[in-house]
């Protein structure tokens, strides 16, 4: 018996303002599937190079006021990226609050529209701490 991967699922509100909020992480649509009977949309985003681990964005077109609350037993996304300080600068002045800085130099914390926690994590060695974020203090809960 095999088992392959095949995505994570996470249910969006503002398919727009959410598809904007992963573009910034470097997420583009793959692919998008719609049910005019089961009035969904699915929109599948993937980093360059990596379809075959993609991100699915479940979009209800009649609203979803069943999403579970922040308790939704859902942990986080996690991404690795080549300089933690650029991605975060690059979300921050995109209007995303940091949650976790990177104090160290490899780890921090955001969240989508949603709430969905993402997790960004420094390729290789971490970075030198470096200002702004060795003084930032988190902000929120991820």
């Amino acid at each position: 018996m095999t088992l392959r991967y095949l995505h994570c699922m996470v249910r969006v509100l503002d398919l727009e303002k959410s598809m904007a909020f992963y573009g910034l992480l470097g997420l583009k649509e793959i692919r998008r599937y719609e049910s005019e009977a089961g009035r969904f949309t699915l929109v599948y985003l993937a980093a360059e190079g990596q379809p075959e681990t993609p991100l699915e964005l479940t979009f209800n077109w009649d609203g979803d006021t069943g999403l579970p609350s922040d308790s939704r037993h859902f942990g986080h996304l996690a991404y690795e990226v080549a300089d933690i300080y650029a991605m975060c600068a690059h979300l921050a002045a995109h209007g995303v609050t940091i949650n976790r800085p990177p104090r160290d130099g490899h780890m921090a914390f955001v969240r989508s529209p949603d709430n969905i926690s993402i997790e960004l994590l420094q390729a290789g060695e971490a970075l030198a701490p470096a200002e702004p974020w060795v003084s930032m203090g988190n902000t929120g809960h991820w």
